[in-house]
């Protein structure tokens, strides 16, 4: 994947988020804090270079591209956070005011025809068969148009920091969705299974507010 498109966007729109938060949320000094950042720009270019091009169609490669800087930063950082630690960082670096602007963008199409058929195609394209850094995804409506459940059966985050050493945090990143859901304000997040955590797949529920 070329660095030049969206992973040098993502960097422009978090980058200074991600080093803000080193210091409010893991305290670490400013000036540490910009020679980490510094490292993990370098880190996150070459993990960006590692990976293949997405298929045109495939809808998830902003969040493998937001998984490459979340662990090219903490690739950088001694001694090891916690996973509580990585998760407020995580959720507080990326809910920025144009990430809440996005949710609630995104939230007013939500469970529209639009929506439905968006989700179906995703769920026919299965990207991970071609792409392990992508996800496979099954699609379930729910009964009396109550909403829907996203089914993800490969999940390129967990395939990504564990190649990484770094698979123990990836509930950090599951528990955004949580975030992004109520920032949306039309929709209730649920889920019971996770792979990260030895679940069968990766159950994703949104109910109707």
């Amino acid at each position: 994947m070329k660095y030049a498109g969206m992973p040098w966007a993502m960097w422009m729109l978090f980058g200074n988020s991600f080093e803000k938060q080193l210091h409010e949320v893991l305290n670490i000094e400013p000036s540490k804090a910009k020679e980490i950042t510094s490292g993990a720009k370098r880190e996150y270019r070459s993990i960006i270079s590692k990976l293949p091009d997405f298929e045109k169609g495939d809808r998830f490669q902003m969040n493998i591209v937001s998984c490459a800087m979340l662990c090219a930063f903490l690739l950088h950082l001694d001694p090891e956070p916690s996973l509580s630690q990585v998760t407020e960082y995580y959720e507080k670096s990326m809910m920025t005011k144009p990430m809440h602007l996005f949710c609630r963008f995104s939230g007013k199409k939500k469970f529209t025809d639009q929506d439905y058929e968006s989700m179906k195609k995703t769920a026919a394209f299965k990207a991970a068969k071609r792409n392990p850094y992508s996800w496979n995804m099954e699609f379930y409506p729910y009964e009396n148009n109550r909403g829907y459940e996203a089914r993800f059966t490969k999940c390129g985050i967990c395939h990504l920091m564990k190649e990484l050493g770094l698979f123990q945090y990836v509930p950090a990143m599951c528990q955004l969705d949580y975030t992004m859901s109520r920032a949306g304000g039309v929709s209730e997040f649920v889920r019971e299974y996770t792979l990260a955590s030895g679940g069968p797949y990766c159950d994703c529920g949104y109910l109707k507010k």
